[in-house]
């Protein structure tokens, strides 16, 4: 099945849902990076995250970035939507190994550290980007991404977010919902919810059982007049290109740019995000100096 997000509402608009399938981004990401079992877990739960935040924002140009910085090993993690779920991030440390909870899952809380902050930045077209910053809770994500919404955006937030992975590091299975309680929700409804949540399986396990975003979804709030309505792609994809290797090496300065034709001759950059390399030479350094300097005038 292709990766995909729900997007819904239930209990006549009382409450939004997204619910969405991430197994193959999750692998794309792991096969880039060759993280471990637990650094994947991390990062997948955070580019499932942030593939149905951006599906929350209204312009076709904006973009959302996750910055999660713990105490733990895995250094932190950055992650970058585009308004239509292309996802790409990676981790600091992608070779972290842990041993398993005493529930056979990855200690991705003990990875990320739970002293530290989460940031999600949206550049909105605005003048400046919002900023909504957090300290962890929990570093599991899906607590400290619920945390945000309440603690920033004053949205009573449910999360769950899941990845699973084989012997071999591959990954099974990953996805994850978000539900939100939109003004004016009753009591019941958020008690309701509380209950259906504490007793559901987790993410991962009601994707083994074969279920799909809308048969989650229908699950937690099919008693409360669930109305799907989109069906949406994400996938992870990077935008790294030549053009914004060489306006990177740009924005240096002209001085710095001749002194790396100086001294090394040459360049290579390569992008955190999907690990490609983008080799300069002497005479392109000293071209993109001059390009520099003359923008500069």
């Amino acid at each position: 099945m292709e990766d995909h997000i729900i997007r819904a509402t239930a209990a006549g608009g009382g409450i939004r849902a997204f619910a969405a399938l991430t197994t193959q981004m999750v692998q794309s990401a792991h096969v880039t990076h060759g993280t471990s079992g637990v650094a994947s877990a991390a990062l997948g739960r955070t580019l499932t995250a942030a593939a149905m935040m951006s599906r929350m924002m209204k312009n076709e140009r904006d973009m959302l970035t996750i910055q999660i910085k713990g105490d733990g090993p895995l250094g932190g993690i950055v992650v970058v939507s585009d308004s239509i779920s292309n996802v790409r991030g990676y981790v600091h440390n992608p070779q972290v190994y842990l041993p398993l909870t005493p529930t056979g899952k990855f200690d991705v809380g003990q990875a990320v550290g739970k002293n530290g902050y989460l940031n999600v930045i949206k550049d909105l077209g605005l003048k400046e980007p919002y900023v909504g910053y957090v300290d962890l809770v929990s570093g599991e994500i899906g607590e400290d991404v619920a945390y945000y919404f309440a603690a920033s955006e004053q949205i009573p937030t449910v999360v769950c977010l899941g990845v699973l992975a084989g012997p071999d590091e591959n990954i099974i299975n990953a996805g994850g919902y978000i539900i939100q309680l939109m003004p004016g929700a009753d009591e019941e409804i958020i008690e309701y919810l509380e209950d259906k949540v504490f007793l559901s399986d987790s993410i991962t396990v009601m994707l083994s059982d074969g279920k799909d975003p809308t048969a989650i979804l229908e699950e937690l709030l099919g008693e409360k007049g669930l109305e799907i309505n989109e069906r949406l792609p994400c996938k992870y994809q990077c935008n790294c290109s030549t053009d914004r290797m060489e306006r990177n090496l740009i924005s240096l300065g002209s001085k710095e740019i001749l002194n790396m034709a100086d001294t090394q001759h040459g360049a290579e950059l390569q992008c955190h995000f999907c690990n490609s390399k983008y080799r300069f030479t002497e005479e392109e350094l000293r071209a993109l100096a001059n390009n520099s300097s003359s923008k500069s005038i």
